[in-house]
């Protein structure tokens, strides 16, 4: 790293609904990082991303949202790298709310030491079904079946820690924690553990999918707005929590909220007057 630069992380959550995905795309897209450079170069925080050094813990897709999202930067401007002034730039829907000092090496996709994704799936299921459906996933295995194909992969080879899985309203929750993942593979595993709950398929079938080489079968993945990214682990960081930012987050939330939960009981409303 050049004289004078210091590298800073910060811990970012967004809304994914209207975006193309996390990763900068071509032809001027807009993604969540594009709105994190302009962010980062307005606030005079980087200088340019040439010499930035820029790196995050990993992609979304389209649709995405997280709370655990990482990123990582290189600055002189030291004193500029909080998130209260980074916010001030960004959409209502992204936001920073946590910093911290890292080593000038810190890449933090290869520096995590495991990654939490839940999905949210609607509506209810056979939970004992579910549950020991999770205890085969849990392990190390090849997860072919579940995921979709990508150039940037090399190894279809992953472990999952564990998957705790629970009931929420009118939700089925799922909390998959893992050393990494590939491309639509909580999604995917989302898709088959509801199949599972519906009867539609058994514990049988969830056994040869993690046996590839002599079983093979598509799976859709389930929609994308169902899935956060909770977070990203590290070892030896300490995280600075922005209050400020968090505190005006939660109200930004609130509002949102407010709004969604009187579309849901207007859609409800709806909804049973089309079934009279």
């Amino acid at each position: 790293m050049s004289v004078g630069f210091v590298r800073v992380a910060f811990k970012l959550a967004y809304i994914g609904t209207k975006y193309l995905g996390f990763q900068l795309q071509p032809a001027q897209l807009t993604t969540i990082e594009s709105a994190i450079f302009k962010a980062l170069t307005d606030t005079g925080i980087i200088e340019s991303l040439r010499i930035a050094g820029y790196q995050s813990s990993g992609r979304t897709d389209q649709g995405v949202h997280a709370t655990g999202q990482v990123i990582a930067f290189n600055t002189r401007k030291r004193e500029l790298a909080v998130p209260r002034i980074f916010n001030s730039k960004l959409p209502k829907d992204i936001w920073a709310w946590a910093y911290a000092g890292v080593a000038d090496d810190f890449d933090p996709r290869r520096a995590a030491i495991f990654r939490v994704y839940r999905y949210m799936i609607w509506g209810m299921y056979d939970m004992p079904m579910m549950r020991r459906a999770t205890k085969i996933l849990s392990g190390t295995h090849d997860f072919s079946n579940f995921l979709t194909q990508d150039n940037d992969e090399r190894s279809t080879v992953r472990t999952i820690h564990r998957i705790d899985i629970r009931v929420s309203g009118g939700f089925t929750i799922l909390d998959v924690t893992a050393n990494s993942f590939a491309w639509h593979m909580v999604r995917k595993i989302a898709t088959a553990l509801a199949m599972i709950g519906s009867g539609i398929r058994d514990n049988e079938w969830l056994i040869q999918m993690l046996e590839p080489a002599k079983f093979e079968e598509g799976l859709k993945p389930a929609p994308a707005h169902g899935l956060i990214l909770r977070n990203v682990e590290y070892e030896n960081i300490k995280w600075v929590l922005d209050n400020y930012s968090m505190k005006r987050s939660a109200e930004k939330l609130k509002e949102r909220l407010s709004w969604h939960s009187t579309m849901s009981e207007i859609l409800k409303e709806m909804q049973t007057t089309m079934l009279k």
